[in-house]
């Protein structure tokens, strides 16, 4: 078979032998520090980037409100089950729950029957009005598998940035300790067809922050937690 001249490809392959025998120049050696400015008040960006999300979010004066706030919205959720996060916190809170089945986290995943599901977080992210969950929080179906999804959290728990929140996760070495580690931002959205906004496409089309605004600081197993790590 005879074989076709190709001039052009001799060429290319030329410039990259040349490129490859010249050391490249490091680019951006230097810092280049703060890309976005400051966030003077993460709770109010906090409840902006929360609206703009579409995420509910409900700033109470304490924890004792934030238990009054859970109890309305369970009782506006449709009958069926309701997953919980197995954490003290949350035990407490479900004592007057009477009236709906709970499927705690210690007894498996939510099933297609969950109408909702309540956990605690990791942290919240100020500047995208993100929630931080790990497997700790209730799993790692928690917050994918029901269409309502009411995370429960403390000031405490709010930090302005990403890097904040990253740097304190692993302070604590929450990486390490679960097999999932993921950022909520707002519910489940896709807009594949025709440009049209839908939400509930790939998890809850409802997310629910009850964000308490009071000295108890919340750790993901619904425990007491020390002082914020200096990040």
């Amino acid at each position: 078979m005879q074989t076709t001249e190709n001039p052009g490809r001799e060429r290319i392959l030329a410039r990259i032998r040349s490129a490859l025998r010249t050391q490249a120049s490091t680019r951006h050696s230097e810092p280049v520090g703060d890309i976005f400015p400051p966030i003077p008040d993460a709770l109010d960006r906090f409840r902006r980037e929360c609206e703009a999300n579409k995420t509910e979010c409900i700033v109470t004066k304490d924890l004792a409100q934030t238990e009054e706030k859970l109890n309305e919205l369970v009782a506006s959720l449709p009958n069926g089950e309701i997953f919980v996060q197995d954490a003290p916190l949350l035990r407490h809170m479900a004592a007057s729950w009477s009236q709906r089945r709970i499927r705690w986290s210690g007894e498996g995943v939510p099933s297609e029957a969950t109408r909702a599901a309540i956990t605690l977080v990791e942290s919240l992210v100020a500047a995208t009005g993100s929630v931080l969950v790990s497997a700790s929080c209730g799993g790692r179906g928690a917050s994918i598998m029901a269409p309502v999804h009411v995370v429960v959290a403390s000031i405490h728990q709010l930090v302005p940035t990403l890097d904040t929140a990253f740097a304190w996760m692993n302070a604590r070495g929450t990486a390490k300790q679960n097999s999932m580690v993921t950022l909520v931002t707002g519910p489940s959205r896709t807009g594949d067809i025709e440009k049209i906004i839908v939400l509930g496409a790939h998890g809850p089309q409802r997310l629910v922050v009850l964000l308490a605004q009071d000295d108890l600081l919340v750790s993901a197993d619904g425990l007491s937690a020390g002082p914020t790590p200096d990040c």
